[in-house]
């Protein structure tokens, strides 16, 4: 509460003391911030300054760019490895989740959740877990 009724006392003051300063000090400070801005040695100091900015922020970017780049495959292995420890899998034939292996009776390989030896699961997923789809116009397309 304390820094509240400083800052407003500070206000009121910078208030009267502006106000009795009047418009003809502001033309002043207004008339004095304009030729500073057009010296050529601001402006020179300004450009320099930007093009500093720049350069820093391209290879910031350039850093951040090339860690990116390296960590990318483990965030995509991270993320595919927590999403399958968290999430059910689920029986596309009863719409629940299901154990795997648990309707054929044979239990899934250890990591893939295929079942032994032959590269699907009991869904008919192939082993990245996406269901294989039957080309046009096979016995199985019907």
């Amino acid at each position: 509460m304390r820094y509240r009724a400083t800052f407003i006392t500070g206000l009121a003051v910078g208030f009267v003391l502006g106000a009795r300063a009047g418009r003809e000090r502001y033309e002043q400070m207004k008339t004095l911030a304009r030729r500073a801005t057009d010296n050529p040695a601001v402006q020179q100091a300004a450009g320099t300054a930007a093009a500093q900015a720049t350069g820093l922020a391209k290879t910031a970017r350039d850093k951040v760019s090339d860690k990116v780049q390296q960590r990318k495959p483990g965030f995509a292995d991270t993320a595919i490895r927590k999403a399958s420890e968290r999430l059910p899998r689920r029986d596309k034939r009863t719409g629940t989740g299901a154990d795997p292996g648990a309707e054929t009776g044979t239990a899934p390989d250890d990591e893939t959740g295929t079942a032994p030896g032959t590269g699907t699961d009991e869904l008919g997923a192939g082993t990245d877990g996406v269901p294989s789809v039957p080309a046009p116009g096979s016995p199985a397309d019907g």
